[in-house]
């Protein structure tokens, strides 16, 4: 009896693992649909750049208006300490995609059930951003005087110095995608883990605000517009299903079968 419930067992789990195979290479190729449509929505935004200077005076003396901390003095101040524009360069450039393609691919193998409201989330997030860098071309704080573009200055661009042939839209500043994906990120694995470490994961997105502004590649506003835009796009996340997940998989033969 043992052994056929063994059987039973190791049956039901290499179906699993096809199942969780298949799953996540489906998702993989939606969301690699998904970010083809909007790259090539950000190209398309690419080509209508007249007047995303005048945007980003707008937006600095918006910002004056609203007394928000001066960004050149914060850049500046920055720049003082040894090594750390250094360290939020590399931040910017490394953290953003990969943690976010990691967390979405732990959410699809292990919580699968919480990752359909994440992703939807994330797609409306991004499709909303989308609309901004089309309707909004904004020039970032590093293509401003009295800015230093910190990834050229050190050699950690990942634009690089000529904004017209990158193949990056350097001109959809507004809203910002790093700050809204981290702070999506960390929500979503504070309210769908149930570890007591899972607040730490609050650190991403200040961290991640603080690196955008500290490298001149977005605004306060940038960052705050993309706040609100996430806040909007909740009732995605909040929806029925989040925490039907449970901690561990659970066998469909009992172990008091097995043990017989």
């Amino acid at each position: 009896m043992g052994t056929q419930a063994l059987e039973g067992l190791t049956g039901v789990g290499a179906e699993h693992r096809r199942t969780t195979v298949w799953r996540v290479i489906r998702e993989a190729v939606l969301l690699a649909t998904l970010f083809g449509v909007y790259s090539a929505g950000r190209q398309i935004a690419a080509k209508h750049t007249g007047s995303a200077f005048d945007h980003a005076r707008e937006v600095l003396s918006f910002q004056s208006w609203l007394h928000l901390p001066n960004e050149v003095s914060i850049q500046q101040a920055a720049l003082s300490v040894p090594h750390l524009v250094q360290s939020a360069n590399l931040y910017y450039a490394s953290v953003h995609a990969p943690l976010t393609g990691a967390v979405l691919l732990w959410l699809s193998i292990w919580r699968p059930k919480a990752y359909s409201n994440v992703r939807w989330t994330i797609a409306a997030l991004t499709g909303l951003a989308l609309i901004g860098h089309i309707a909004f071309p904004l020039a970032p704080p590093r293509m401003m005087p009295g800015f230093v573009d910190t990834g050229l200055a050190f050699g950690q661009s990942v634009y690089g110095a000529d904004r017209s042939s990158s193949v990056v839209n350097q001109f959809a500043a507004m809203p910002s995608l790093h700050v809204g994906w981290a702070a999506l990120i960390a929500l979503s694995m504070i309210l769908i883990t149930r570890s007591r470490w899972r607040w730490l994961w609050l650190a991403h997105p200040i961290i991640t605000f603080a690196v955008v502004v500290m490298t001149a590649n977005h605004y306060w506003l940038d960052g705050l517009v993309a706040l609100v835009l996430l806040a909007a796009c909740l009732p995605l996340l909040l929806r029925r299903g989040l925490h039907d997940d449970l901690p561990r998989t659970r066998n469909s033969v009992p172990l008091r079968q097995v043990l017989k």
